[in-house]
């Protein structure tokens, strides 16, 4: 157990050096403006190089992602229907089924899958 903390003490004290090191001997300044700007074929830019953002496409790309991953975890389960027990496993698909439409109806009630408004 000491051993364990030695070397854990060892590493991060070896891996905060390196970083303070790596830091102050590095090259790259922000002081300069030209070189912190963006680059438009040699002018200055004129507008933000930030674009605004629907929040409505962040919520709906989230909402697909999580609709994702639970189809991916549905896929297996009529293959592990054979080697496991048929009423645990119809209880299981069905509660997990049960929990993808409330969320669906949940979704749909709060008016998150409707693009416009």
């Amino acid at each position: 157990m000491m051993m364990t903390m030695i070397t854990a003490t060892m590493t991060i004290t070896i891996t905060t050096i390196l970083m303070i090191l790596a830091t102050l001997v590095s090259k790259k300044t922000n002081k300069d403006r030209e070189k912190s700007s963006p680059f438009e074929c040699g002018f200055d830019p004129k507008n933000s190089a930030r674009l605004p953002f629907s929040s409505r496409f962040f919520l709906i790309a989230v909402i697909f992602m999580i609709f994702d991953v639970e189809i991916a975890l549905l896929l297996p389960m009529p293959i592990t229907m054979t080697s496991s027990n048929t009423w645990s496993w119809m209880t299981i698909s069905w509660a997990f089924l049960i929990i993808l439409i409330i969320g669906l109806y949940h979704e749909w009630n709060q008016g998150s899958l409707e693009w416009s408004k």
